[in-house]
Formats: structure tokens, C-alpha cells, sequence
């Protein structure tokens, strides 16, 4: 079974081909457009990002389809059996995709259909634009290409994407015991969700205002260092780590809340570290050894609260497995203190592919292949929950 997925419920337009055989997967490509745009404004803009994957998907899916070797040229009009142009329809699946009809129209009258079994999509959650221009792109290839589409969870994608072990060459899944506590962290997300087999979910907790994600880019901004503020913090703060175990740091002055960490419970809630962050930095002069101290706090409180609840949760669970996915999985700190957990077997994603990306919607769409539906029932769900 080959799987082409489409992955754009935020700023990253991403799109794979999967190849699913005897419990195997081939990756045969894993294309990824980032829009760095968004780093003059300090956060996304979901209308300018809505422009960016119509401007992207087209040549994304072409490169896409080259590295896999899946790309003929046809240079045909497309007809339907009866010769009756299909272009009234094409155009109506994307009438609100400004100027995607054109280079879609042209995209499918240059190549023939590819040689795959299905279309994947992220329907949600997302930002609703951004989840539109992909959906109604699986849409128009769906219905020229005759293909059926699969509506896949974008939070499932991060769960199951571990799956993909990019040390076995042999291509077989990873190996997860259930049930599992699987912890999404990422600038849209914090969840704790008990993965009781594959289709079966429960979020146990969540945060009840700011992701993890979101903090480190509100942190950034009080402190005027740019977006994201993930891996800008992530770097300062490994090198104040260096300093430390050097002896060459004697600065620890500044010391942030560990939001609900004594919480009997598994929410979060990051929006008061924002705060203090801002209350901490007021009328300070921002050093740059001043600075490195607040992002050096700012990421050791943030993976404190992490990794206590998710310990507190997967005791309570009997979990077998941690299972890490979401954007700020990448981070290094997070990856080296959840690593040291010895009771439990903790499985992370390849770092690539903690952010968001086609592949991970691939290996949910085949993990759903049951739920292929035509083309006219798909439908965007921007709050869509995992249960």
C-alpha cells in the first residue's frame, strides 16, 4: 500500500509518500516547507499562512513525487470518460484557494496519476485556514486522480509517527507495549493521552491555558530574542548548561515557578511561567548573561512540570510505554532528562520528525486505513479531539 499524505494545519507545509508492506514501512519521500515569514511578526498569522501552503503545496507534491519516483509526465486535458471537461468541478473544490486552481489545473494536466492507493490528509485540529487549502488539495487530487482520501488526527500523527524507528533499516515498526502514556508537546498542544491500543484514546490531561510551546515563544518575545522561541531557548540554554559543568557559571540568581507541579492531577498550565517571565524582567537591564539565565529557568521549569506529570501519569496507568511527539519533543534537554527514565521504556520520534510533517500523517493514515472515505465527505474539524 503507498500513502501520499498532506500535512498543513499550521505553518508547515509538508507532504510524503509512504509505502506500507507485511509490516514494513518504506519512506519514499518526506518533503517539508517551512514558513519562515512568520519570524518577522513573532508568531503565526493563520491568513498569511493559508497564502503560504497555496503557494507551496504544488511544487511540495512535485518534489514529493520525484524523490519517489512516482512523477510521468501525461500532458493530457483532463477529461472524464465521456470527454466532458472535469474543470467546472476542479474549480469549485478550489474556489476559495486563490490561485491554487491554476497551478493545481496545470500540475495534473503535465503528470499522470501516481501509482498509490490512497490520499491522506490532517482535517484537524489546526488553524482552520491552514487545514482548509490542504483538505480541499486532497480534494481536487482525489477526485481527478479517482484515489480515496483518509482524514487523519493530526495529534494521532505525532503519537504514531514513533512508530517509524530510523535506526531498524529493515523498515519494520517499532515495537510499542500498551497501553502507553504518550505526552504531545508542542505550540499548539500539551497532552497527556493514554494510548490504550492503536484507535483507542483518552486524554487524561491537558493544559488549561498555554501549550509548552507557546511559552517559550511568549518567553522569547518578552525577552526580544525572535520566533520560535523553542530552539532559541534550546541553544542559550545549552550553553549555559556547558558553563555549568565547566564551573565556569556562577550566575543562578533568577528562579521561575513550576506551574501545578504539586497539582494532584495531570493538567498544565504554562500562562503564569509567561507572566513571571514578564515580572521577573521588568526594569532589568536584559545582559546577555541575564537573559541566558531566564531562558536557562524558563526550559528547566517547563521540562520539570513535564516530566513530572507524565511519570505521575503513566504510574497511574501502568503504561508500559512513553511515547514523546509534538514540536518541543525536539528539544535536547527534553530528550536527555526523559531518556534517564529507567522503569519505563521511553520512545521518541527521529528529531525530524517531531515537528510537523507528511510523514506522520502517512503512518496514521495507514494505521487507518479503514476509514478511507470519497473525496466529497471529507471536512475540516479545526478542534477535532483524539479519543
Amino acid at each position: 500500500m503507498k500513502i501520499l499524505a498532506i500535512e498543513t494545519s499550521c505553518d508547515d507545509t509538508g507532504i510524503a509518500i509512504l509505502e506500507a508492506k507485511d509490516g514494513k514501512f518504506t519512506v519514499l519521500s518526506n518533503i517539508v516547507s517551512s514558513q519562515t515569514i512568520h519570524q518577522n511578526y513573532g508568531g503565526v498569522f493563520p491568513i498569511m499562512a493559508k497564502r503560504e501552503h497555496q503557494r507551496n503545496l504544488v511544487p511540495v507534491l512535485e518534489q514529493a513525487l520525484k524523490q519517489a519516483k512516482l512523477l510521468e509526465i501525461q500532458n493530457a486535458k483532463i477529461k472524464d470518460q465521456n470527454d466532458n471537461s472535469k474543470l467546472k468541478i476542479l474549480e469549485e473544490i478550489l474556489e476559495k484557494e486563490a490561485g491554487l486552481y491554476e497551478s493545481v489545473k496545470g500540475f495534473l494536466e503535465t503528470y499522470g496519476k501516481p501509482d498509490v492507493d490512497a490520499i491522506a490528509v490532517t482535517h484537524g485540529p489546526g488553524l482552520e485556514p491552514c487545514l482548509y487549502v490542504g483538505v480541499n488539495f486532497a480534494k481536487a487530487l482525489s477526485y481527478v486522480w479517482d484515489i480515496p482520501v483518509i482524514p487523519v488526527n493530526h495529534i494521532e500523527g505525532h503519537i504514531l509517527v514513533n512508530f517509524l524507528d530510523p535506526s531498524n533499516s529493515s523498515g519494520q515498526a517499532t515495537k510499542i507495549e500498551f497501553p502507553a502514556m504518550s505526552l504531545i508537546v508542542s505550540g499548539g498542544h500539551t497532552q497527556l493521552i493514554l494510548v490504550k491500543e492503536i484507535g483507542d484514546y483518552e486524554i487524561v490531561g491537558e493544559t488549561l491555558d498555554d501549550a509548552a510551546g507557546e511559552c517559550f515563544d511568549k518567553a522569547t518575545r518578552i525577552l526580544g530574542l525572535g520566533y520560535p522561541g523553542g530552539p532559541i531557548i534550546s541553544t542559550i540554554a545549552s550553553d549555559v548548561q556547558r558553563l555549568r559543568d565547566d564551573g565556569r557559571w556562577t550566575s543562578d540568581t533568577v528562579k521561575l515557578p513550576r506551574p501545578m507541579i504539586h497539582a494532584k492531577n495531570y493538567d498544565f498550565s504554562f500562562s503564569g511561567l509567561k507572566t513571571a517571565v514578564l515580572y521577573e524582567t521588568q526594569g532589568k537591564e536584559l545582559t546577555k548573561e541575564y537573559v541566558a539565565q531566564v531562558c536557562f529557568e524558563v526550559q528547566e521549569a517547563i521540562i520539570e512540570v513535564l516530566l513530572k506529570k507524565t511519570l505521575a501519569a503513566a504510574k497511574n496507568y501502568n503504561a508500559k510505554t512513553i511515547i514523546i511527539g509534538g514540536g518541543v519533543s525536539a528539544n535536547q534537554k527534553l530528550r536527555e532528562t526523559f531518556s534517564e527514565i529507567t522503569d519505563v521504556k521511553v520512545i521518541f520520534p527521529d528529531a525530524k520528525l517531531s515537528t510537523d510533517n507528511g510523514l506522520m500523517i502517512a503512518v496514521a493514515g495507514y494505521f487507518n486505513e479503514n476509514k478511507k472515505v470519497a473525496w466529497q465527505n471529507v471536512s475540516v474539524q479545526a478542534n477535532l479531539r483524539i479519543k
